[in-house]
């Protein structure tokens, strides 16, 4: 697994790669505290490459949820709708939609609308 953090935007966009498991997810979780604790309110999580995510990544995006509306921040992720060429992405949006916690989250199907202040969030 990948993550790596860079600004767009005025956003800080952490983006994922591989596979969001118990093993992987923790840098997820530790590069979303590096952002806040550096003052970033405005985050996106691009998970546009992230090809598996069990329970411990779905945890990771909960609590980067409720840490980002703690400090009064706002989240988005990026999650394409359709991917099955490459079969990453619309993995984590069927898990969240089984799950019943997709609604929870501001989803893009891409990082350029997810930067854009006006754009519209894909709906639950």
């Amino acid at each position: 697994m990948q993550v790596t953090r860079t600004e767009q935007d005025g956003w800080a966009v952490v983006a994922v790669a591989g596979e969001m498991d118990l093993l992987t997810s923790s840098a997820v979780r530790e590069k979303v505290h590096e952002a806040v604790a550096d003052g970033r309110r405005s985050l996106v999580l691009d998970l546009a490459d992230v090809r598996f995510c069990d329970s411990s990544g779905v945890g990771v995006l909960i609590g980067a949820r409720r840490l980002m509306r703690s400090c009064a921040g706002r989240l988005r992720i990026v999650l394409p709708e359709d991917d099955a060429d490459r079969g990453a992405g619309s993995h984590v949006n069927r898990v969240l939609a089984a799950l019943g916690v997709r609604r929870l989250f501001e989803v893009y199907p891409d990082l350029e609308a997810a930067t854009d202040e006006s754009a519209r969030p894909l709906s639950a």
